[in-house]
C-alpha cells in the first residue's frame, strides 16, 4: 500500500462555484519533494492540511476534520471505464492518490501511517457538490457519483510531519466497529435510517455526522420508540451511542 501521488491545488476562478469570491482549488495536480502536512485549525478558519494545497470554500471543505482528502487509485480506473475518459491523479480534487487500500471501506476512526513521520485518521466520506461537478464537466456527475458510494475519505492529521510519492501506507489502528465512510455516505445521503450507527464509531466520526445521527436516534425514539434499526434490519445491538 503506498501514495501514488501527493497533490495540490491553487486558487483558480470558475463559473461553477459557490464560493463567495468566484474561486476554488479542486484542481488538484501531483508534486514532486515532500509536503508538510498538519492540521489546519477548526472548520471556517482552517483550510487544507497540506502545505501549499487551497482549499477556497472554507464553510463546507477544509478544517482538522477534513483535513486531508484520499481517494483509491483502482476507484479512479474504474470510473475512466465507465466514462470513457481518462482521469489523472488528483483528478477528484483528492490530495492524496493511493495504490492497495480501499478507501471507501476503511472504517471510521482508522489509522494511517504515510511515511516515516505521518499519522492520519478517517473521519468520514465525501458529499459531491455543485464544483466537483463542474470541474469534472460530467452530467448528472453530483448522482452518479452519490449512487455508486465510493467516495474516498477525509482525515484528520493525527501526527503531523513530510510526506511524498511513493511513500508507504501502513494501518496502524483498525477499530472494532463496522462503521466504514461507505457506511457512514450512505447514512447522510440516501438511506437516513442507517444514521444511527453511525454513532458506534464515537468520537472519531466527524462530528457534523455525529450530531445529525444522534438528532435522527433522538426523534425517531421520541416519536415511534424503540430500535430506529429496525427499519434498516440492523440489530439493536449494533446501535451503541458512544
Amino acid at each position: 500500500m503506498k501514495l501514488l501521488s501527493v497533490n495540490l491545488g491553487r486558487p483558480e476562478a470558475v463559473p461553477y462555484t459557490d464560493q463567495p469570491e468566484g474561486v476554488t482549488g479542486i484542481d488538484k495536480r501531483p508534486v514532486d519533494g515532500p509536503v508538510r502536512v498538519a492540521a489546519p485549525g477548526p472548520k471556517g478558519v482552517g483550510a487544507s492540511g497540506l502545505a501549499g494545497d487551497a482549499v477556497c470554500e472554507t464553510r463546507h471543505h477544509g478544517g482538522d476534520d477534513q483535513a486531508v482528502y484520499a481517494v483509491a487509485r483502482e476507484d479512479l480506473d474504474e470510473w475512466e471505464g465507465v466514462l470513457g475518459r481518462l482521469l489523472p491523479n488528483g483528478s477528484f480534487g483528492e490530495n492524496l492518490t493511493t495504490e492497495g487500500i480501499d478507501v471507501s471501506g476503511a472504517r471510521i476512526g482508522e489509522r494511517w501511517a504515510v511515511g516515516a513521520e505521518v499519522v492520519l485518521e478517517v473521519t468520514s466520506g465525501r458529499i459531491p457538490c455543485r464544483t466537483f461537478q463542474g470541474h469534472l464537466g460530467e452530467k448528472g456527475w453530483v448522482k452518479r457519483f452519490t449512487r455508486r458510494g465510493a467516495p474516498g475519505a477525509y482525515l484528520r492529521v493525527v501526527r503531523p510531519g513530510e510526506i511524498r510519492a511513493g511513500d508507504a501506507v501502513r494501518i496502524v489502528h483498525r477499530p472494532d466497529h463496522e462503521v466504514t465512510v461507505a457506511l457512514q455516505f450512505r447514512a447522510v445521503t440516501t438511506e437516513q435510517t442507517l444514521l444511527p450507527l453511525l454513532l458506534a464509531a464515537g468520537d472519531a466520526l466527524h462530528p457534523e455526522a455525529r450530531a445529525r445521527a444522534r438528532k435522527y436516534k433522538e426523534r425517531y425514539e421520541e416519536q415511534h420508540g424503540g430500535n430506529p434499526g429496525a427499519e434498516s434490519g440492523v440489530k439493536s445491538g449494533a446501535l451503541q451511542d458512544s
